[in-house]
């Protein structure tokens, strides 16, 4: 993360598996390729919160919605920190709107190939399925394509603006991503190794 100042307030610029709320009139801003950024506002109580996550999985279930998957409490995860970090600064979550950005097929996998939606898809039909199952509208949008975005939500009027990056930044953003949606793999496996192995200490004793 990293604050910057601009104009009459702050920019604060989130990466990857980060997120952040405002109850000021502060700039969020992102760099989004396959990830996805929920921008939420509660225009009551004048609160904001942005996140950015990429879904870690390698082969999704296509019978079964994202929500439902293994994949999906992760996702979920995500946007219940930023809910509750919302409703921490004064925010009422029967207020929250959504405006959504991401999930372009930039981040090209192997895994993609044979069918199986893309690493942005996935991410794209989970935040869809998670808004529609909490009640928040998603006001506005810009998902999907096959490029990245530069994202910018104004905290004075819970406006977006999205930039489409050029070929230059793409690559830079495609290592970027690859790097960790790897990470976030490796953090799930570990994760799914240690859950196990407590669930066989419990069996045992």
């Amino acid at each position: 993360m990293n604050i910057q100042p601009f104009k009459h307030t702050n920019r604060i610029i989130i990466d990857p598996g980060e997120f952040y709320v405002s109850n000021k009139q502060e700039v969020i801003s992102t760099l989004l390729g396959s990830c996805v950024a929920a921008c939420l506002y509660d225009p009551v109580n004048q609160v904001i919160g942005m996140n950015h996550f990429l879904l870690a999985y390698r082969k999704h279930m296509q019978n079964i919605p994202n929500i439902e998957s293994e994949e999906g409490r992760y996702g979920i995860n995500a946007m219940e920190l930023l809910i509750n970090e919302m409703m921490a600064k004064g925010a009422i979550r029967m207020n929250l709107k959504a405006k959504c950005f991401g999930g372009g097929d930039v981040l090209r996998l192997r895994e993609d190939l044979d069918g199986r939606k893309s690493v942005g898809g996935v991410n794209i039909d989970f935040i869809r399925e998670f808004l529609q199952n909490e009640n928040i509208p998603m006001v506005s949008s810009a998902l999907g394509g096959d490029f990245g975005r530069n994202v910018h939500f104004v905290g004075s009027d819970y406006s977006v603006f999205v930039k489409k990056i050029g070929e230059s930044q793409k690559s830079n953003l495609e290592t970027e991503e690859r790097t960790y949606w790897k990470k976030s793999i490796d953090e799930h496996e570990r994760e799914k190794a240690r859950a196990a192995t407590v669930t066989s200490q419990d069996e045992f004793w």
